[in-house]
């Protein structure tokens, strides 16, 4: 399991800064570029793992960079270029410090706060007759922080992101309406894949001319929930679980094994056969979610071959 990537210390001309989040860790170049880089980290519960899994980067990098293609004519994004199966160039921005998360069903998180009989998340009232993984009778957008430093992010309301200042109504106003409109794409594009886009979540960031434009990631695994339509309501009528594409099915193996990110909780041991199974199951993700097979990169010197290919895009700009 060696051949991942799971940091990068990379020190591009011109560079001005680099940014490590969970997963991707984002390279200033003069104050005018960001080279993101999208490593095998794996995060769970706002936790990252210990161990890379083979291919997890390029996976998302490809699926976001895609729907980002896929979306362009309805919201705009960041994106410029993809120079290595792993990377992103696009535009700096200034990221708005909240995540826009909308949910067409009752699933995960929210299931789990309306399971202790909670009826309102983000401000948002929800139905007194769902069971969980019942379709909403419309999406509803339930916001979170943004967190810095390794902190939770944590559940905030359209009111409170308001009267804290963080976001500007106006702009909020422009948010909600990207979300909504990328969540119905999405749900068309997954509806042709037979599949269901259950949630999702959204990042956006203000270019310097001051445009509103989508950045960091869409409609990837680590970022959406997907149920495979086909028996969906059968699953529901039986009270059965639904088959999920989602990053959902580490939660459940790491809630089973005692961790939920929890003070004092320990990360269960994750042996090379567990890690290859979540490979084959992030690849299974890509090809049902994009309809095509998965085409592996070289991965024997993967620091060197993105190294690589961002410097021979930089010295082509």
């Amino acid at each position: 399991m060696s051949n991942t990537i799971t940091t990068t210390d990379f020190n591009f001309p011109n560079q001005k800064s680099v940014y490590r989040g969970k997963v991707r860790e984002v390279y200033n170049i003069n104050d005018a570029l960001l080279v993101m880089v999208a490593t095998d980290r794996l995060s769970a519960f706002d936790v990252v793992l210990p161990k890379g899994i083979p291919y997890k980067g390029q996976i998302l990098n490809q699926i976001a960079t895609r729907f980002m293609e896929l979306t362009e004519d309805i919201v705009p994004n960041w994106l410029i270029a993809t120079p290595d199966p792993n990377v992103a160039v696009g535009h700096l921005c200034e990221p708005f410090k909240v995540e826009m998360v909308i949910r067409g069903y009752l699933s995960g998180h929210a299931a789990r706060e309306y399971a202790l009989g909670k009826r309102e998340i983000c401000g948002v009232k929800m139905p007194d007759y769902l069971k969980e993984n019942d379709k909403f009778p419309e999406p509803i957008i339930t916001p979170t922080t943004k967190a810095d430093n390794g902190e939770h992010d944590a559940d905030i309301s359209r009111e409170d992101i308001l009267s804290k200042g963080i976001v500007s109504e106006e702009d909020y106003v422009v948010l909600e309406k990207f979300t909504r409109d990328l969540f119905q794409r999405g749900t068309e594009i997954a509806s042709s894949r037979g599949l269901i886009l259950v949630d999702t979540k959204y990042e956006f960031g203000k270019t310097k001319e001051g445009v509103i434009v989508l950045i960091d990631e869409i409609h990837t695994p680590d970022s959406s929930r997907y149920f495979y339509a086909e028996g969906y309501q059968e699953r529901q009528n039986n009270g059965e679980e639904q088959k999920q594409l989602s990053k959902e099915f580490v939660r459940r193996w790491l809630i089973e094994n005692g961790f939920q990110g929890l003070e004092g909780q320990q990360i269960p041991e994750m042996t090379d056969e567990y890690i290859t199974t979540v490979s084959e199951r992030y690849i299974e993700l890509y090809e049902n979610i994009l309809g095509e097979k998965f085409i592996k990169a070289d991965i024997a010197n993967i620091e060197e071959r993105i190294e690589k290919n961002v410097l021979e895009y930089l010295a082509n700009r």
